[in-house]
């Protein structure tokens, strides 16, 4: 696991996160809300979320296209039928428009392969509130994108939630209906920072969360 530069976390794991996030997102509790988590490590903080809340889990299945360079850094993201790119984050890390479609068609095959192997979508959202959940939201190209694709489902509410986002990040009006973030974050780096143990979520964990769901 790469190493960070911190001082305190602020979670010992996606467990915990979740747990915390759902405090500030108690008012939620008792309507027909679906909480949609961002496989894979997305869900693992959306199961605490549905838990705490009594709300069904289900997933919203996205693949960041991340920078040849470094590809930790998303420049943009894919959903079924949605592509987010951010042309900043595009311009800032030098991607060609060669490099950004190479690593798109990659990201398909694997985008596609999560979709079979996860069952979007699982619950039908038409007319209901979701939660879209992550572990974090650094640039926030796989959270918009996640929000575009239930929006396209028919959900008639998007809220977003994380446990941890840089402070200025906010999604436009047209991606989301509300923002929620437990620890906006002045300086960050990177989301794993804000985690003890930020060690990668396997597919057989989704599976079984969304089974025990």
């Amino acid at each position: 696991m790469r190493a960070y530069r911190v001082i305190v976390s602020l979670f010992a794991d996606r467990a915990e996160a979740g747990r915390r996030l759902a405090e500030v997102l108690d008012e939620w509790r008792g309507h027909d809300v679906l909480v949609c988590g961002i496989p894979r490590g997305g869900v693992v903080v959306a199961a605490e979320v549905a838990r705490a809340l009594g709300c069904p889990l289900d997933v919203a299945v996205v693949r960041k296209l991340g920078a040849p360079t470094n590809q930790e850094f998303a420049v943009g993201a894919i959903a079924d039928g949605v592509r987010v790119v951010s042309q900043g984050a595009v311009q800032h890390a030098g991607v060609t428009p060669e490099q950004l479609n190479f690593v798109e068609d990659m990201e398909r095959v694997e985008l596609r392969r999560r979709i079979e192997r996860f069952g979007q979508p699982r619950l039908d959202v038409i007319g209901r509130t979701a939660i879209i959940v992550d572990d974090g939201i650094a640039t926030g190209a796989t959270a918009m994108a996640a929000c575009q694709s239930v929006k396209a489902r028919g959900a008639a509410r998007v809220v977003l939630a994380t446990p941890v986002a840089p402070a200025g990040w906010r999604p436009g009006s047209d991606v989301c209906d509300e923002y929620v973030c437990f620890a906006p974050q002045p300086v960050f780096w990177a989301v794993g920072q804000f985690y003890d143990d930020f060690t990668q979520t396997e597919d057989a964990e989704v599976d079984r969360l969304l089974g025990d769901a």
